[in-house]
């Protein structure tokens, strides 16, 4: 089957934050044009253009781009993923770049979702983050996405060294009081190779204890619950309706275009992903040759154990019939003795027809994966 969903990446970044590990360049907007001239190569690939259902422009910082830039990144993706009826075409955008030019810009080309870099509204945890934006910025940026797209999402990261319960249950309150229709809340983490991994390190920055983070997490879930929000998946929150389309085709074993530096794309079972270095995305499109750095064909059994992990990150988890169905295999067959053990520990739970993650199961969700795949 031919993939109805696309991810496009953008590299450009005002400036890198600590805590980051994307594909990111930072004050090399000089490389713009090369970047775009290399994506529509790439693309061109493709042979005809693909119509999906879901679109995503992600980063690095799409909204960074000058008008006119932006204006032909979208007429490359447009062109190369035109959009079938009630498709969701989402862009992430940082509060400090998002202008009344830039979203009519996108609102022009048919984007339907902003995706906003919040990620707090407490300018403590901001400077700390190292964002280039603080709290006063946020409610304009997020009212220019709200007059101009039918959807808006903000991310925000709890975890972050010193953190109260008090200060997260601000930055929720906030939240809830701004009225965006999806969040996204993520547990700070110290990524090798980035700067906060190598000042935490030298001690300069000290993680919060596991059991405070876990409280803030649940404080997360209990209190958009009760504002009426659907936690549909470990680190996902939606209004009725408004759930990320897009990351569902992820999480649902979809298949899935890309293109970009660092991108990955699951086509015909098998996965691939780009040179994570920008300069050498651009280098290897501008002599003629693959910009792939990894590639692997999954068999039956790894695409089932891939089809279960993605599948309990959802609340609803993994529908057991249907689960044997789609791939052959029934969920005991491939990790029957680990589900136990997890069973045993009530960090996970079976139902007559699914299996799922425990409430105690999605404070420690991460640590499980490696078991089950």
């Amino acid at each position: 089957m031919t993939p109805r969903a696309a991810y496009v990446h953008v590299p450009f970044c005002r400036h890198r934050c600590g805590y980051c590990n994307f594909s990111v360049v930072a004050g090399r907007d000089d490389l713009t044009e090369a970047f775009l001239e290399a994506l529509a190569r790439e693309l061109s690939e493709l042979g005809t253009p693909r119509e999906v259902d879901t679109l995503f422009i992600g980063g690095g910082t799409p909204t960074h781009l000058k008008s006119p830039s932006l204006v032909r990144l979208l007429e490359i993706v447009k062109y190369w993923f035109p959009t079938a009826s009630g498709y969701e075409w989402t862009v992430e955008a940082n509060p400090v770049d998002l202008n009344p030019e830039t979203a009519e810009i996108l609102a022009a080309y048919g984007v339907t979702r902003i995706s906003l870099g919040v990620q707090s509204f407490q300018d403590r945890k901001l400077a700390l983050l190292e964002r280039d934006h603080r709290s006063r910025e946020v409610r304009h940026a997020f009212d220019t996405a709200r007059q101009h797209v039918s959807s808006v999402s903000i991310d925000l990261i709890f975890g972050v060294p010193g953190e109260t319960l008090v200060e997260w249950t601000r930055d929720l309150a906030q939240a809830i009081t701004l009225g965006p229709d999806h969040l996204s809340a993520y547990s700070l983490t110290f990524e090798r190779g980035t700067q906060f991994w190598n000042r935490r390190k030298k001690g300069e920055l000290l993680p919060i204890e596991e059991d405070a983070g876990g409280q803030l997490y649940e404080r997360a879930i209990d209190t958009l619950g009760a504002a009426g929000w659907e936690h549909y998946e470990v680190s996902s929150f939606a209004r009725p309706g408004y759930r990320c389309r897009h990351n569902e085709v992820y999480w649902t074993g979809g298949e899935y275009f890309a293109a970009g530096p660092g991108a990955a794309r699951f086509i015909n079972g098998r996965r691939e992903s780009n040179h994570r270095s920008t300069s050498t995305y651009l280098r290897y499109l501008s002599e003629g040759r693959n910009p792939v750095q990894e590639s692997e064909l999954l068999d039956n059994e790894m695409l089932a154990r891939e089809r279960l992990v993605f599948g309990l990150r959802r609340l609803e988890g993994v529908a057991l019939i249907r689960f044997q169905q789609d791939t052959g295999y029934t969920v005991q067959q491939l990790a029957g003795e680990a589900v136990r053990r997890f069973l045993d520990m009530e960090l996970l739970e079976e139902t007559a027809t699914h299996l799922r993650l425990t409430r105690r199961g999605l404070l420690v969700s991460d640590s499980l994966w490696p078991d089950l795949i």
